[in-house]
């Protein structure tokens, strides 16, 4: 059996999202699926992992049901299966209804229609994005739709890095007037799988930026198109049991160890207890470092 991870999302509008969540829920234990799926009445978003054949049952499935039928998934290479069959990338799974489906803290702001989010950004294919840049060159901005900490291991190229723990921090970064310089300026959103993108451009737009466009996949998608030959520098932090994934053997490791400062694209979690933050450690170093924020606060 082969294991495999698949990544996706759909912004539709969704009547009766407890429903959704029951089918769901029903059709991954059926398949012998784990992950996470949140479902709200903007659409669902989710990273489920199993066999092979059996994701690929849960694809055809989905798409039966006609708000789905477009949605793009995206395969990732699996850390394996147990003696069980089951996925050693998620340790349960877990189908549940929120207001969002991916945590900025406004879903009044969200506008969503049968053809996706209202109002965002341009969507960019891999190689749209080079010839924008190839046309518009340094005028072209890179902004970071993830969390900071993501962009330690791996980042495009002069990339803006908001400082965001959270999604939810995203709204102050914006409000805060510290990027109304690039508001007539071609700004292009990226994130993992392409989903954060969805609604940080909208909120962009909505508060003044002129021409805002999104990475139509995400990373993954850019990844899988041009490897390490293109614009992107380094390891793609993932949620889930794999932690990193780098686009080929040649990849730049840019993140630094936050203790001996050796190039590094391993992640832990933060000594201090109290904080949330995972940071770059290497192997040598062991497994607890205060992450670089506790650390110039010290």
């Amino acid at each position: 059996m082969l294991a495999k991870i698949l990544l996706f999302y759909s912004f539709t509008p969704i009547a009766d999202p407890d429903a959704i969540r029951l089918w769901q829920r029903d059709l991954c234990e059926l398949l012998g699926l784990r992950g996470r799926i949140l479902i709200s009445e903007h659409g669902i978003n989710g990273t489920v992992g199993g066999d092979m054949s059996a994701l690929k049952r849960y694809v055809r499935k989905t798409k039966q049901y006609a708000p789905f039928s477009t949605i793009d998934f995206k395969w990732a290479p699996g850390s394996g299966l147990d003696d069980d069959g089951q996925t050693l990338d998620f340790p349960r799974l877990s189908v549940k209804v929120r207001d969002e489906i991916v945590s900025f803290g406004a879903p009044e702001e969200l506008r969503v229609d049968e053809n996706g989010v209202v109002g965002g950004g341009v969507h960019l294919k891999p190689g749209e994005l080079h010839r924008l840049v190839a046309e518009r060159g340094d005028e072209v901005t890179f902004f970071d739709g993830r969390n900071d900490f993501e962009a330690e291991i791996g980042r495009f190229k002069n990339a803006v890095v908001p400082s965001t723990e959270t999604t939810r921090d995203f709204i102050d970064e914006l409000d805060s007037g510290r990027y109304d310089h690039l508001k007539d300026k071609p700004v292009v959103t990226y994130c993992t799988g392409g989903i954060r993108c969805e609604v940080l451009s909208s909120l962009m737009t909505s508060r003044g930026f002129q021409e805002v466009y999104q990475l139509d996949g995400g990373i993954v998608r850019y990844g899988e198109t041009f490897g390490n030959t293109g614009l992107w520098e380094g390891s793609l932090y993932v949620f889930d049991g794999r932690e990193t994934t780098r686009f080929g053997d040649d990849a730049t490791v840019i993140g630094r160890c936050g203790s001996c400062d050796a190039p590094s694209d391993r992640m832990v979690n933060c000594a201090d207890d109290a904080c949330r933050r995972r940071t770059v450690l290497c192997e040598d170093c062991g497994e607890r470092a205060i992450c670089r924020a506790h650390a110039a606060a010290a």
